[in-house]
């Protein structure tokens, strides 16, 4: 099996084009749902743009399984190329995509059988109701599709194909901002257009990755799935800490919107949503980034190349860092302009984006630094230390913070929180990958 893509030794410039599609790549998939967030608030209304942020929990459900097998998988296959199993490793890519694919019919099914049981747990109200069931019933419909667009961002890499990826990323993305128009302007359709768009887009990286695994022949492909369920444990265990990231998102965006629907109403909700937007754009760039590395990790992990994963790892920090003070310092300059995006100027939405924003972009200073540390012991088969730094970064330090920064400074603390869970988190990365890092390469060498 050929795999020139991730099994040379790159150099710092290379191996950031080599990263440079998956950075594009899951940009564009941001715009997914901020085009939405656009034409919904300006065409349908803030209650609709409320109601998006309200389901957004079940699809971040079903977004972190799907982000679990792909990074978990991806690490587990990457590892196999590296040490010479080839055939195993399709063998295995393909039980991987089958697994993920049938969880996410059957999980499907089951909401679409009870949806005004999840809505009413998800704490959709009166005005957001019926928005909320049109615009979840069309995505539940598209769940597979999305699976297979999530599973293919991390197998594209690792096949060495990151350009693929990207360019059907990049179609998809044009696809959505198209259909989002037509759909919602011309057609009328509400926010059921805004969902029938995005599972359009859901389509396009789902149908070319099958495509290419299926017609591939000189690397990664789909054969006869191995159904060895202790690489599906693995695979699970490995991107568990993914996982971890999106549900604990999931749980608390269910808070924050239950918080601000408490202290301000719908306004607030809204406001949170078009500032989690912002964070979803400017967070991609390091997932982007962190998701493009991992295969050569992987790969040089199984290979055994200990002192060259000691010297990416810290070309990798170091333009992390550097990346994260542009990005705090665009989107401090930018929250007046995100606010009259989505909100009419003057608007109490737009006031509060324009405030939130502005405090909540110092969160984006170590973010990227959380992001590709948790990515990083993904990479390594470290599921448990990897788990660990997503789990305090995205659940535990939050409700900490939330209780915190609130007590003592209200409204400002909440958007706050997430700033102070990102810091305390840094502290705790930085801690692991001088120790546990140090610890998994030295036992390459023994």
């Amino acid at each position: 099996m050929n795999t020139p893509g991730i099994s040379r030794e790159f150099s710092t410039g290379e191996l950031l084009r080599f990263a440079a599609p998956s950075i594009v790549m899951m940009l564009f998939l941001s715009m997914y749902t901020i085009v939405d967030g656009f034409f919904i608030s300006r065409y349908v209304g803030t209650a609709a743009l409320s109601a998006t942020n309200i389901v957004y929990p079940l699809i971040g459900f079903f977004l972190a399984v799907g982000i679990m097998f792909a990074t978990g998988g991806s690490a587990v296959v990457a590892s196999e190329m590296g040490r010479g199993e080839h055939q195993e490793a399709s063998g295995h890519f393909t039980a991987v995509v089958l697994t993920a694919v049938a969880f996410s019919i059957l999980a499907g099914v089951i909401c679409l059988a009870f949806t005004d049981q999840v809505l009413a747990f998800l704490g959709a109200g009166a005005d957001t109701w019926d928005h909320a069931r049109q615009y979840i019933t069309v995505l539940l419909c598209f769940m597979p599709m999305s699976m297979l667009q999530c599973l293919f961002q991390s197998f594209l890499v690792t096949a060495g194909r990151p350009g693929l990826g990207l360019g059907l990323t990049v179609g998809a993305g044009f696809a959505n901002m198209v259909l989002d128009y037509v759909f919602i302007v011309p057609l009328g359709m509400g926010i059921a257009g805004a969902a029938l768009a995005t599972a359009i887009g859901y389509c396009i990286p789902a149908l070319g990755g099958l495509r290419f695994f299926s017609r591939n022949r000189s690397g990664l492909r789909f054969i006869r799935p191995r159904w060895d369920f202790t690489v599906l444990l693995k695979s699970c265990a490995n991107g568990a800490s993914e996982m971890v990231t999106n549900l604990a998102s999931s749980i608390i965006t269910v808070i924050f919107n239950l918080i601000l629907m408490a202290w301000i109403g719908t306004d607030g909700v809204a406001a949170i949503t078009v500032i989690m937007y912002a964070q979803f754009l400017m967070v991609a760039f390091f997932m982007g980034f962190s998701i493009g590395v991992a295969p050569v990790f992987g790969f040089h992990y199984g290979a055994g190349n200990h002192q060259y994963l000691l010297r990416i790892r810290d070309h990798c920090i170091r333009f992390v860092l550097g990346a994260s003070v542009v990005v705090c310092v665009v989107s401090f300059l930018s929250s007046g302009l995100i606010a009259v995006i989505f909100a009419p100027e003057g608007s109490l939405s737009a006031q509060l984006v324009n405030r939130g924003m502005r405090l909540f972009s110092l969160s984006f200073l170590f973010a990227g630094y959380n992001i590709f540390a948790s990515a990083l012991f993904t990479a390594l088969s470290d599921g448990r230390t990897s788990a660990l730094i997503s789990f305090a970064r995205t659940f535990f330090f939050i409700l900490a913070g939330i209780w915190l920064m609130t007590t003592l400074l209200g409204l400002d603390g909440l958007w706050l929180a997430i700033p102070f869970a990102e810091l305390v988190t840094a502290g705790l990365s930085f801690y692991m990958i001088r120790t546990r890092f140090l610890a998994d390469a030295q036992k390459m060498d023994e």
